[in-house]
């Protein structure tokens, strides 16, 4: 099922997240279905993941790993409830073909392939001007 998004609505993708600055990597959820989400996130020079203005691969990690909570988070606000903390329970892969740089505006896609007991698998793209440049599969955990 596919819902109306407030796209770019920075404390109502903030709400739905357990993180807070100053470490927030998303900033607007564009596509979501009970199977997959679309986030987005510009790269500010203040981010915490920044060295000598390049965004390092663990802030790629972060950054996916809150889309998959943001894809959690609008769920159960969709249900009415509030989001629950999650974890990273395990990262299965990750590849990094290009580290983007401040300013860029990255584009993920979570594709959930299982979700079982608050245990979620799932497969994630990131995006940079169309091209991939991240990807990874892990499973994620709430609380």
């Amino acid at each position: 099922m596919e819902h109306q998004l407030p796209t770019s609505d920075k404390d109502f993708v903030e709400s739905l997240i357990p993180q807070r600055f100053p470490f927030v990597m998303v900033q607007e959820l564009m596509e979501y279905t009970d199977e997959n989400l679309m986030s987005g996130f510009e790269i500010k020079e203040d981010n915490i993941f920044i060295q000598d203005r390049i965004f390092q691969a663990s802030g790629l990690v972060e950054h996916q790993a809150q889309s998959v909570a943001l894809h959690t988070g609008y769920k159960y606000y969709l249900l009415g409830k509030d989001a629950p903390t999650g974890y990273i329970g395990a990262i299965k892969s990750f590849e990094v073909t290009t580290l983007p740089e401040t300013g860029d505006r990255l584009i993920s896609e979570v594709t959930i392939l299982n979700e079982v007991m608050g245990v979620t698998l799932v497969d994630v793209v990131t995006k940079l001007n169309g091209t991939i440049i991240a990807k990874s599969q892990m499973k994620t955990a709430v609380k």
